[in-house]
């Protein structure tokens, strides 16, 4: 399918939320025809790599909203680099924003999506590193069937947000839709033991999810830097579409 791409400005509790909004064009589907994802960025927000993403996503027939997670704090527009500065600033900027903020802007987009022209009104979501965690919160929300949630940070910690002390683990009864738990083995941000925290958690509450172990390093989706993986990047979009086709 060809995508295209537009922008908007939703309204939250904290200040306009740049939204990207990726759509598929096929003339004959009627409206509300799509199911609907929010895709969460890195700390970087919506870089290149980030949108090449959402386009494979929506390619597959999905709606696809992308919002700044930083909203609040940066102007709208702002992605920061890949490099040192970038990584100490986003970083940093994800224990100045309260958990409670992330959770009202995932209310808020959610809930544009489900009223878009084009969405069928089923709900996914899909993060990487940050937005991974957020993927994951994301996954408390009623009506939200399912959730890819790649290398997420800090859940294994509950070091989210300002204060560092999220409730992520204590939540995971919360979910009621399908997750998708995907890992690079050699992420140091999210090592051994913090993984299989997560894993007994959602064995406890008897979460219905598939979980997934690569040999790769962190970031190891994004198609930029020494870090990306192409080959095992394909399966993991194979596992990613049949997780959302089947739900969704």
């Amino acid at each position: 399918m060809n995508v295209k791409h537009t922008f908007f400005d939703l309204r939250t509790p904290s200040g306009p939320m740049r939204t990207y909004v990726y759509e598929p064009i096929v003339e004959s589907r009627p409206p509300r025809a799509y199911p609907g994802l929010v895709l969460y960025s890195e700390i970087f927000q919506q870089t290149e790599p980030i949108r090449r993403l959402a386009v494979q996503f929506s390619g597959q027939g999905y709606v696809v909203m992308v919002p700044e997670v930083y909203h609040s704090v940066l102007p709208a527009g702002t992605v920061l680099g890949y490099d040192d500065a970038g990584k100490a600033k986003g970083n940093e900027l994800k224990t100045q924003i309260t958990v409670a903020t992330f959770d009202e802007d995932a209310a808020v987009v959610l809930d544009a999506l489900r009223q878009h022209a084009s969405c069928n009104g089923r709900l996914g979501t899909v993060g990487f590193c940050l937005g991974g965690h957020l993927a994951f919160r994301g996954a408390f929300t009623d009506g939200v069937l399912a959730a890819a949630c790649f290398f997420p940070t800090d859940i294994h910690s509950s070091t989210l947000g300002k204060g560092g002390n999220d409730d992520s683990i204590e939540r995971v009864r919360d979910i009621r839709g399908e997750l998708l738990m995907v890992w690079g083995r050699q992420d140091p941000h999210i090592p051994y033991e913090g993984r299989l925290r997560i894993y007994r958690a959602l064995q406890e509450a008897d979460c219905f999810f598939t979980w997934h172990e690569f040999n790769c390093a962190h970031a190891f989706m994004r198609d930029e830097g020494e870090r990306y993986n192409p080959e095992v990047a394909q399966q993991c979009f194979r596992l990613a579409f049949d997780l959302f086709h089947r739900n969704l």
